[in-house]
């Protein structure tokens, strides 16, 4: 809860229960004047969202009831019924602000600000989602920069659709998140570009999800010196704005068609995890399933948006706002869960890319009959044991230069995302036990330590500073 939303709800709650001592004590006018205050100081302050409406409620009843101040009281079971009714609603009062809260944005610890732009990029790739056999392959980038800029318009935490998108992913109403307006970024919009080069990050998201549900990773990193063009892949992610003011959400008709009877395909694969097999023995099923399951088209299609934006990165740094800032002999990659995997892929297919970072994502496709030729970093959760082990397989050959693998202990999938700060109920959010702050701060910095390495060419050596990081470095094939 924010401030005032506390002290709403601690003043209301008091007073319902306390009614009649209250009443005793205190003038009429003044139990209304307070309540009425509050109320205001919160709207102003604050502003309202409709996860606080049941406090309204709950606020609307306690002013009625300073205005009435009868003091009959009623029978026995009445009471008991309101005083029921009244823990129920104070109840829902407290969960809804708590479930959905106005979070804080872990602020940026480089020594840059941090700005954003959006880029259109049309493609003459055939667009294989739709079914209207003229579209190209239309991508929408975000673009996190270094500044020096120390003030300027805030940058929106999330879109429009990135807000309706996720609504929809749930099945709740577009304005369900509309809330999330409130949240603060510590990023400029438009902000000025330093006189000098920055290494070059091309981020893919996560399935059904968009950049900015990572905006502590791309903020903090950029923060450290990086430009970072963060593809939303059209209609796989939660929503796309383009510049003509459409919105293209993700396409569940498609994802239903390309998943049909792909069980037939896994299921051996699972089959071969629960059984008492050794590695040898369950690693020809396991490839088999690595680079036949549907997944691998996305991963494909994915690393070939990555190389679209990788191959339109000369015409930004000749023309336009980004003209000489792109140091385009220092290009890595990365993503999380799906996008890691694509950028996986792209640094296997692209000579441009230097250096790559997977965090949390099976590695579907080729890499299981290869290894990669550069640098590549592997960032898990820490899955438990019963989970299929598929990465262990896929990076069987790992890299011929450095593979490095981390797991950040007691993570989950979205513990690299602002989801656990979004919603912070484990149950809900799929994190793990461990501080959220803790492990972005985690990913954070060996994500930078990386590419301070492989692509600043910094004398560092990557290692654990964190209980919570378990890591390894594999050098040579």
């Amino acid at each position: 809860m924010q401030n005032f939303e506390l002290i709403l709800f601690i003043t209301v709650f008091s007073y319902s229960i306390l009614h009649r001592i209250i009443n005793e004590k205190v003038k009429k006018a003044g139990i209304i004047i307070t309540l009425c205050i509050i109320l205001i100081l919160h709207l102003i302050l604050e502003g309202s969202r409709w996860q606080m409406f049941p406090m309204y409620l709950l606020w609307g009843i306690s002013l009625l009831t300073a205005i009435k101040q009868t003091e009959k009281k009623p029978h026995i079971i009445i009471r008991a019924l309101k005083v029921i009714g009244i823990l129920l609603l104070s109840g829902i009062s407290f969960f809804l602000p708590s479930l959905l809260p106005v979070f804080k944005l872990p602020e940026t610890t480089g020594t840059f600000s941090v700005g954003t732009q959006d880029l259109f990029l049309k493609t003459n790739r055939d667009e294989v989602i739709t079914s209207i056999k003229e579209d190209k392959r239309e991508l929408m980038i975000k673009v996190w920069y270094p500044s020096n800029d120390k003030e300027g318009v805030k940058d929106q935490y999330i879109d429009k659709a990135g807000r309706y998108g996720f609504a929809q992913k749930y099945g709740l109403p577009n304005t369900t998140f509309n809330y999330l307006d409130k949240i603060k970024t510590h990023v400029l919009r438009d902000a000025t570009i330093p006189k000098q080069q920055f290494p070059v990050l091309i981020f893919s998201h996560g399935y059904n999800s968009k950049a900015n549900s990572y905006y502590s990773l791309l903020s903090e990193i950029a923060s450290h010196g990086y430009i970072i063009f963060a593809v939303n892949h059209t209609y796989e992610s939660t929503g796309t704005t383009f510049p003509d003011g459409s919105l293209k959400y993700f396409n569940y008709t498609y994802a239903q068609e390309i998943e049909s009877g792909s069980w037939d395909i896994m299921k051996p694969s699972i089959d071969a995890f629960k059984s008492n097999t050794s590695f040898n023995e369950r690693h020809p099923i396991i490839k088999k399933c690595l680079t036949s399951y549907f997944v691998k088209d996305i991963i494909k299609r994915w690393a070939d948006d990555i190389g679209n934006v990788v191959d339109e990165l000369e015409n930004y740094n000749s023309n336009g706002f980004f003209k000489n800032k792109l140091n385009l002999q220092q290009i890595g990659v990365f993503g999380h869960s799906r996008g890691g995997a694509a950028a996986g892929e792209a640094l296997l297919i692209n000579k441009k890319i230097k250096a790559g970072s997977n965090i949390d994502g099976v590695q579907w496709g080729q890499i299981v009959d290869t290894a990669f030729q550069k640098p590549f970093l592997f960032l898990a959760s820490d899955w438990p044991e019963s989970h299929p082990k598929f990465s262990d397989h896929a990076y069987i050959n790992k890299s011929t230069t450095t593979f490095y693998k981390g797991i950040v202990k007691e993570s989950g999938h979205s513990n690299f995302m602002d989801i656990p700060l979004m919603i912070p109920i484990s149950s809900v959010n799929e994190a793990g036990k461990i501080d959220p702050n803790l492990a972005l701060k985690i990913t954070n910095e060996l994500i930078i330590s990386f590419f301070d390495k492989h692509l600043k060419n910094e004398d560092l050596t990557l290692q654990s500073k964190h209980s919570a990081l378990e890591l390894k470095t594999y050098t040579g094939n």
